[in-house]
């Protein structure tokens, strides 16, 4: 490879979010590499990871309860873009000077959103024939009442007057709506916009990459010796006999194990 696909990547720490993975799924479809962390790994592991952008998830707890689901404090002074999505948002908010208050009731399902503010994340989408109304899927009973020092409320819906927040000097985002499952309907181009305007990154990780990327990896650790691989017929081991025979040719042999 002339350049390492690897290089723009985005760092997703996860509260326990039921989508979580769904996250990391529209990240790599929009051409970014991606990894999902727990949100207490070490502060070591962050700081090494190299990310263009940290993507912080949903999850079940609440601010109030949870005093130990935080984001590690590494996150906030790394100068890196964030997104908070959901309880993200509202880990953001306790943590940096905001409040985050209870809900008398609990917004679960689809919702409208209405932008009340520029945001480089909303600007210019809509759903509706009114502009800057987005249909959006909602899951979460606590909500934003104030937001942190140097943040803007950008959006608001019927039982969240503060729906989305923006610090555009620090290149941080909150929405309390999920971006990553379908029923938001602008919701990939909302995380496009994220990793690619506001991160700053490519859009190198596509499969066509990946293989070119695997191939020359294989080639650089097998050089000119031979490569024995057990091969079942399954989709595991038969992806990997195309890649190396891609990649090494003859060097390849394959013995059928007959798994019954």
């Amino acid at each position: 490879m002339s350049h390492d696909i690897h290089a723009d990547r985005i760092l997703i720490l996860d509260f326990g979010s039921q989508y979580t993975q769904l996250i990391a799924r529209r990240v790599r479809e929009a051409g970014v590499y991606c990894e999902i962390l727990p949100f207490d790994v070490s502060v070591e592991r962050i700081s090494t990871f190299g990310a263009r952008g940290i993507i912080l998830s949903g999850g079940p707890e609440s601010v109030y309860d949870a005093h130990d689901f935080r984001a590690p404090d590494v996150v906030f002074e790394a100068g890196t873009p964030i997104l908070g999505i959901c309880y993200g948002m509202q880990a953001m908010a306790a943590q940096l000077g905001g409040e985050v208050v209870g809900s008398t009731e609990r917004e679960f399902g689809h919702a409208r959103v209405i932008r009340t503010g520029d945001c480089v994340l909303l600007d210019g989408l809509s759903d509706t024939s009114d502009a800057g109304e987005l249909d959006v899927w909602m899951s979460h009973g606590d909500k934003v009442a104030r937001v942190p020092p140097g943040f803007a409320a950008v959006a608001q819906s019927n039982n969240a007057p503060i729906a989305a927040m923006a610090d555009p000097t620090r290149h941080w985002y909150a929405l309390q709506f999920h971006p990553e499952v379908t029923h938001t309907l602008q919701g990939k181009e909302i995380l496009s916009r994220f990793v690619h305007g506001v991160c700053g990154c490519g859009s190198d990780w596509t499969a066509d990459n990946i293989i070119e990327d695997a191939v020359a990896t294989v080639r650089a650790q097998v050089g000119d010796q031979k490569v024995l691989l057990g091969l079942s017929g399954g989709v595991d081991s038969s992806v990997v006999a195309a890649l190396l025979h891609r990649a090494i040719g003859d060097q390849l042999h394959c013995i059928f194990v007959d798994n019954g």
